[in-house]
This record gives structure tokens, sequence and C-alpha cells, in this order.
């Protein structure tokens, strides 16, 4: 009996600290998938209000219409007025100096916004050494007559 106690202690002993290995791996699990979930909503949050902020610049875009040409009853876009109301659009929505890209562009009789950002990981930073995510919103407004 005293030999089969010995035995039990002996493979007791070459298993020590399994469990905390075990521990420690699923806790960096946790904290990817944890990570993973926090940045994908920054993410998404992120790009909700850029595409509010581009369908709101294209709507203001929208509606630089030319003068001369409403008054002979046509309606048509006044491309540097369009520009213009679309730009202050997006110079009153806050952080508009932090955004990586903003373009604007008028053709015919639609305003066309995009707008580009970078989302920071936090999380994750540490598995993936400080890279951004990118994320983009488009929208397109065209000025027509309501009746």
């Amino acid at each position: 009996m005293h030999g089969g106690a010995a035995r039990g202690a002996r493979c007791g002993r070459g298993e020590r600290g399994s469990v905390t290995l075990w521990v420690l791996g699923l806790c960096v699990a946790v904290l990817f998938v944890g990570g993973l979930a926090l940045d994908l909503w920054r993410a998404l949050a992120v790009r909700r209000e850029l595409a509010a902020a581009a369908d709101a610049a294209a709507t203001a875009g929208a509606n630089g219409l030319d003068p001369v040409a409403l008054r002979r009853g046509a309606i048509e876009l006044d491309p540097g007025r369009a520009r213009m109301l679309a730009t202050e659009s997006l110079r009153g929505r806050p952080g508009h100096a932090a955004l990586d890209g903003a373009d604007i562009a008028v053709r015919g009789d639609t305003v066309e916004v995009q707008l580009a950002d970078g989302v920071d990981f936090s999380l994750l930073a540490i598995f993936l050494g400080g890279r951004r995510f990118e994320v983009s919103a488009r929208a397109v407004a065209r000025a027509e007559e309501r009746g």
C-alpha cells in the first residue's frame, strides 16, 4: 500500500502546473475574443457615424442648386455651391479634422460623398502591433423637384 501511494504522488508531480498553464491559455483566449468583440463594436459605431455624416453632407450638397437654372425652371446643381454646402456640413461634424479621407464629387444632378477613417485597436493592439482598422462610408444624393 505504501508503494502505491508513492507511485500516485510521482504522477501528480509530473502534472504540477499544467492547470496553471491551461488557465493562462484560457485567459489569453478570452482576452483575444473580448478584444475582438470590443473592437468590432467600436468599428461598427465609427462606420455608423461616418454613414450619417456622409448622408448629411450629400443631402446638404444636393441643396446647392444653381439659381440661374432654377429661374428658368430647371433643377441643376451649381458644382461649387454643392461642394461648399457638403464641406460645411462635414466641418460641423465633431472630429472632422481627424478623418483619414473625405472626397466630395458633383456629377450632373448628384452629389457623392466618400468618407474614410481608421479605428485604433484597443485590446487587440497587444496581438496586432498597433495597426488600425479602416472604415469607410459612401452616400449619394440627387437634386430633384418635389411635387
